[in-house]
């Protein structure tokens, strides 16, 4: 079995999100039509980078949030550390209210949970369009499936890199969201979030739960 690492977030000290990643530009386009009618504005560019603070990692298992409209998506996260470049999963947790207002700020006021052991990028990029994504939401206490697919619907990590900072790599200490699937149904804010991502070749997944506590909204 190839090794595992266990994250220190500590060592993150840039992060940045990346959005609409999809390699089907037909498919693409179509979804940002849908969002555009429920107010969310197109992004300026695609795939577009957002900047956050690297502040909001955790791999706690609960976050808190002010009020019941935001929600988890799964996603495949590259890190550059001192000893190279590692795959993890996590989730760009979104206020979805905020975001037909900012997308940027929607993502920077939502910590962005993150599982505590990462897989080297090296062992997985000869089949990296094997890997699967999913992820699970729990509402009033029942769990059921909210993204499935494999990240070949994506863009790759290295394209992701390349568009952003012009080079094949990311600099030490900086992390990269690597973009989403569609959901399952429609966006949900649940009591619990759950995700995976899966190596069949490799017969390994890395996995993490976290809760959503609601604060209240004062407005």
């Amino acid at each position: 079995m190839l090794p595992e690492k266990t994250l220190d977030i500590q060592k993150v000290k840039q992060l940045v999100i990346a959005g609409w990643t999809g390699r089907d530009i037909n498919a693409l386009e179509a979804h940002i039509r849908e969002l555009e009618a429920i107010g969310v504005r197109r992004p300026k560019s695609t795939p577009i980078f957002y900047r956050v603070s690297a502040s909001l990692l955790t791999n706690a298992d609960s976050i808190e949030v002010v009020g019941e409209h935001s929600s988890g998506e799964v996603e495949v996260v590259v890190f550059a550390l001192d000893d190279g470049a590692w795959v993890g999963v996590g989730s760009d947790h979104t206020d979805r209210k905020l975001e037909t207002t900012s997308v940027s700020l929607s993502k920077q006021v939502c910590a962005k949970p993150v599982g505590p052991f990462l897989w080297r990028l090296d062992d997985v990029i000869a089949h990296w369009d094997r890997l699967l994504l999913r992820s699970y939401v729990t509402i009033a206490g029942r769990s059921r499936i909210y993204q499935e697919g494999p990240v070949a619907t994506m863009r790759l990590p290295v394209e992701l890199i390349r568009l952003h900072t012009g080079k094949s790599v990311l600099a030490p200490g900086s992390a990269m969201f690597c973009g989403t699937l569609a959901i399952s149904g429609t966006v949900s804010a649940g009591a619990s979030f759950a995700m995976e991502l899966e190596d069949p070749v490799l017969g390994r997944k890395l996995t993490h739960r976290y809760s959503i506590n609601t604060l209240p909204d004062e407005g």
